[in-house]
């Protein structure tokens, strides 16, 4: 996944053909587009393909089962052309190594530490270190952790040294792109403040400068 801007649009827009212009619309000031069953559900799974055309291509779908259901997720989101799936790590390592496996070579396995709404501290977040520490131990690309709570981003940071960060909750959920970003997330995740927005480019385009001020891009 290409990190020019490292912002990531989640596009969680339910109506097919406003989700593509939009992804159109701001394809050049985001890395990649993040989607998540809202979308497929409405729209359908070629909604991936079709996405993927254009831009990298993550599938939220917080993939969350035994390791052979987790293996038939991935498998399917990688023949669509998905560069990345996103799968919680509370399902244990047997689970999470399957969805490494099953993505190999040509797709990013992302694990989830830590929820960003206010539910999430109630059981993800007290094991988020934990789920890290698996997480590298069964060859996750990469981990999210969530902007609404930097000194979590932090501490995820200390435990996977260089792999991939991702910060959701930027925006509508109260977290900031900068602090995320100084605490230690190499992209941040936006979604309804740019795709509920009026002008999708335009604020997309605002988040990329608030981020090139506090990043060395």
């Amino acid at each position: 996944m290409k990190k020019d801007t490292r912002l990531v649009l989640a596009l969680d827009e339910t109506d097919g053909k406003k989700a593509l212009a939009i992804a159109d619309a701001v394809s050049d000031r985001v890395d990649a587009v993040k989607i998540n069953w809202p979308l497929v559900l409405s729209s359908g799974p070629e909604m991936i393909d079709r996405l993927a055309e254009h831009n990298d291509v993550i599938c939220d779908f917080k993939v969350a089962d035994i390791p052979n259901t987790v293996r038939l997720i991935v498998e399917n989101c990688v023949s669509r052309g998905a560069s990345a799936i996103i799968v919680h790590a509370f399902t244990g390592d047997d689970s999470l190594a399957a969805a490494v496996a099953a993505a190999g070579t040509d797709a990013e396995i992302f694990a989830v530490t830590e929820m960003s709404h206010p539910g999430g501290q109630l059981f993800t977040a007290k094991h988020a270190v934990e789920m890290a520490e698996m997480g590298v131990r069964c060859g996750a690309s990469g981990f999210i952790a969530p902007a609404t709570r930097p000194e979590g981003i932090a501490a995820i940071r200390a435990v996977v040294g260089e792999r991939t960060i991702l910060s959701p909750g930027v925006g509508v959920q109260g977290g900031s792109a900068a602090a995320a970003i100084s605490a230690g997330a190499d992209y941040v995740i936006v979604g309804r403040s740019i795709y509920n927005s009026g002008d999708p480019r335009s604020v997309a385009k605002g988040i990329c400068e608030e981020i090139e001020r506090c990043a060395d891009l």
